[in-house]
Order: C-alpha cells, then sequence, then structure tokens
C-alpha cells in the first residue's frame, strides 16, 4: 500500500490535482492557439492533399499513444512520474514554438511527431499521479476535473488564436501563421515551471515487484480494450469537423467559433460527468458515450443548417468530455497500486494504435466518395462500440 501524506484539497481536490489541472490548462490553450490553423496550414500553406493531411492528422495523434504504456511502465518502475510528466510538457512546447520554421511538410511533421512524443511520455505517469493523489472512490471526480481545466485551455486557445489573426491581419496569411505558432509556446513553458517547482511525486516505494500485471488478466478488462479499439477506428481527428465547416463554405474565423463551442461544451460536461460517473458506474456513461459518438458523427455527415452544425459540435463536445475523461477513471480504479501507470498507458496504446487508420480510412472516403460517407463510417463503429460495452463489459473488470 502506498502511504501518502495528508495534502491540502481545493473545493474537494486535492492540491496536486489542481496544480496538474492548471498546467493541463496552459499546455492545451498553447496546442489549441494552433490546433484550428493546422488543417488549413496544411492544404493551404504546404498544399497537401486530402489523403495526405488526414494521414498525418491521424499519426499526429495516433503517435503519442504508442509510448504511454513504455513510460506509464517506466515511471511504475522508478516511481518518479514528475519528472516524465516536466519533459513531456518541455519537448511539446518546444516543438510547437519551432513549428514558426517549418516550410515543408516533412518539417511539420517531425516536429509535431516531436510533440506527440513528448504527449506519450507524459500522459501515462500523469494520470498515474493523478489517480495517486485522489480520495478512493473519487477517481472521477478528480479526471473530470482534470478533463475540464485541459477543456478550458482548449476553449481559451482558439478564442487567443482568433484575437491574434485578427491582430495580424496585416501580415499575410502565412506570416500570421507562423507568428501565433511562436507565441504558443509562452503558456506552454509557464506549464513546465509549475510541473518542476509545484508539483510532488505521490509514488512512494512500492513494495511488491513489478512481476506479473495481475489486472491485464481480467477478461473483462480485455474485452473492454477490445471495445476501446473499435471505437477508436471509428475516431477521427478533429481537423475533419473543420474540413466540414469549410465544406459548408464557412469562414476560417466561423470555424473556429464552431471550434470553440465544441471545447466550451467538452469544458462544462467533463467535471460533472466524471463526478456522475463515480455515483451511477463508469461503464453506463462509457456506454453513453460510444452513443452520442455516433449521432454526433451523423449529424455531421447530412448537416447542411448551422442549427444542425451546432447540435453535430455540441454532441461531439460530450462525447469527448466522456470518452476522454471517464475511461482513464475506470482503469485507475481497476489498476493495483503498482500497475497504475502501466495499466492507464495500456488503455493509450490500445488507442493509439486504432486511432491512426480511423483518419486515414476517413481521408480516404473523402477523398474517394465524400466527407459524408468518412462520417457515416465512423457513426457505424461507434454504434457497435456501444452494444458491445453494454454486452460483454461489466462494471468491475477486475
Amino acid at each position: 500500500m502506498i502511504k501518502m501524506e495528508k495534502e491540502r484539497k481545493i473545493a474537494g481536490i486535492s492540491w496536486n490535482v489542481f496544480l496538474l489541472g492548471l498546467v493541463s490548462f496552459l499546455n492545451d490553450m498553447s496546442s489549441e492557439m494552433i490546433a484550428p490553423i493546422v488543417p488549413t496550414y496544411l492544404t493551404d500553406i504546404l498544399k497537401m492533399g486530402k489523403l495526405a493531411s488526414g494521414s498525418i492528422m491521424g499519426l499526429i495523434e495516433s503517435l503519442s499513444s504508442l509510448f504511454k504504456v513504455i513510460f506509464g511502465y517506466i515511471s511504475d518502475v522508478f516511481r518518479k512520474r514528475k519528472t516524465f510528466v516536466a519533459l513531456g510538457y518541455l519537448l511539446s512546447t518546444i516543438a510547437k514554438g519551432a513549428l514558426a520554421l517549418t516550410h515543408s511538410w516533412w518539417d511539420f511533421l517531425t516536429l509535431r511527431i516531436l510533440d506527440r512524443i513528448g504527449k506519450g511520455i507524459r500522459t501515462a505517469p500523469r494520470d498515474a499521479l493523478i489517480a495517486e493523489s485522489s480520495e478512493k472512490g473519487k477517481s472521477g471526480k478528480s479526471f473530470g476535473f482534470h478533463r475540464m481545466m485541459d477543456t478550458l485551455g482548449a476553449v481559451t486557445g482558439p478564442l487567443v488564436a482568433v484575437g491574434l489573426l485578427a491582430l495580424l491581419s496585416k501580415y499575410p496569411k502565412e506570416l500570421a501563421y507562423r507568428y501565433i505558432f511562436l507565441i504558443s509556446a509562452i503558456p506552454g513553458a509557464i506549464g513546465v515551471l509549475i510541473v518542476i517547482f509545484l508539483v510532488k511525486d505521490r509514488g512512494g516505494i512500492v513494495k511488491k515487484k513489478i512481476k506479473e500485471i495481475s489486472s491485464l488478466k481480467s477478461p473483462h478488462l480485455r474485452a473492454f480494450l477490445a471495445v476501446v479499439a473499435i471505437a477508436a477506428l471509428g475516431r477521427y481527428s478533429y481537423a475533419f469537423t473543420l474540413w466540414k465547416v469549410k465544406e459548408l463554405g464557412y469562414s476560417i474565423f466561423q470555424g473556429l467559433e464552431f471550434y470553440a463551442l465544441f471545447n466550451v461544451i467538452y469544458a462544462l460536461a467533463a467535471y460533472p460527468i466524471g463526478s456522475y460517473s463515480d455515483k451511477v458506474g463508469k461503464k453506463k456513461i462509457i456506454t453513453t458515450g460510444f452513443g452520442i459518438a455516433g449521432l454526433a458523427s451523423l449529424l455531421f455527415a447530412y448537416s447542411k443548417s448551422l442549427a444542425m452544425l451546432m447540435l453535430a459540435f455540441i454532441l461531439y463536445g460530450v462525447y469527448m468530455a466522456i470518452e476522454d475523461t471517464i475511461p482513464r477513471a475506470y482503469m485507475a480504479d481497476l489498476a493495483k497500486e503498482y500497475e497504475k501507470g502501466t495499466i492507464i498507458g495500456m488503455y493509450h496504446t490500445v488507442f493509439g494504435i486504432f486511432v491512426f487508420p480511423a483518419s486515414i480510412i476517413v481521408g480516404y472516403l473523402w477523398q474517394t466518395y465524400s466527407l459524408e460517407i468518412g462520417f457515416l463510417y465512423a457513426s457505424v463503429m461507434n454504434f457497435i462500440a456501444m452494444i458491445l460495452m453494454g454486452t460483454f463489459v461489466k462494471e468491475k473488470a477486475n
């Protein structure tokens, strides 16, 4: 059993969880300052085609997950989670700022890969640290708070980008984008300093050696990871939603507004959904999330009006609030204390392996048929995941 010193709280959240939430706010503000302009940067500035752009976005979002189980396991062994969290955020911050210097798809891809490697290094150790800093039975609340703060940063980022685009409107579009890339490194750097000087490790000394990953022997956990894989095949990059906005004739400024709406919904929903999952059970919430994802994709496929498009972004925000929050808490609950980083990392890795082909498939369907067909494919995969989750996965996997 890991012994934790008593820690002060803020609104029922431990100080460590609060600080990690603040760091995620700053980092996501940094990331989301550039995220809404990246699709246009790829197609209009770097002159990349639809399939290539979709593939790169999928690769970028998938690659980090391949490192998560590795560094989750390493952080379990050394019990120095903070080191990996700080290193991961530092790499990402450097990579985002350096995008200002890119002039080809290869430069862009290299730096985005470095950014995702940073995410891969920090995510599982950070999630394990959140779990270790949470009260028993309150993991959903802690992860919900963290995702809320993360997404508030994602709300702030596009709004800052809109302001910067307005201020830089007299400059050529390419130069304005490069300035935004450079400025995005500032909040990320502040977050790195908070991790280094204020966040505390909670690992302690693990008395049991890591010889067996007992939770992974559970057939119900394996069933859950299989469902995660299927759902990930329907998890397209956010870039496709912005390409849909562009396809309907809206400007990049309007696209940023839609993206901000999505993130507002995500931020408002994450914390209450996380707390609610502690009461009603995480399986029910995850199952519902897949259904909402399927419906959102249907709306994106058939959206022709402003109202339908807004509803699609709202449902997409609720879905992300669920599926980016509750599975982490679910995995943290079932993991033994000595393997939290490994178990949470396993979830991220399985997800990452299967989310990469999702964007390639949707990109191919977009290029060969239409964006509508790509969204319909994603809808089917999410509805299948919903049925399997409700049928084969139990509330307690171990």
